[in-house]
């Protein structure tokens, strides 16, 4: 399901600039290549992908279901 909102152009380029603003080390230049293939059918990203690839923070892989309470919390306390 999260692989499925991670081809979403519009999703990359929302992570893109929230990582630009909140991570100082963010790999602005892997994140070019990236958005340029987004949308394309071909696309696929997984978060451990954008992860290990972008130097990203913002966006959290765990392996399993996460609960309400889990997600809260990672929006309140990163």
């Amino acid at each position: 399901m999260i692989e499925q909102w991670l081809k979403n152009k519009d999703t990359v380029l929302f992570l893109g600039v929230w990582e630009q603003l909140n991570n100082p080390d963010f790999n602005s230049l892997e994140f070019e290549g990236i958005k340029n293939e987004a949308g394309r059918n071909s696309f696929y990203l997984s978060a451990t992908k954008w992860m290990s690839a972008t130097g990203a923070r913002g966006l959290i892989a765990k392996a399993g279901y996460a609960t309400e309470a889990d997600l809260l919390n990672i929006a309140l306390f990163g």
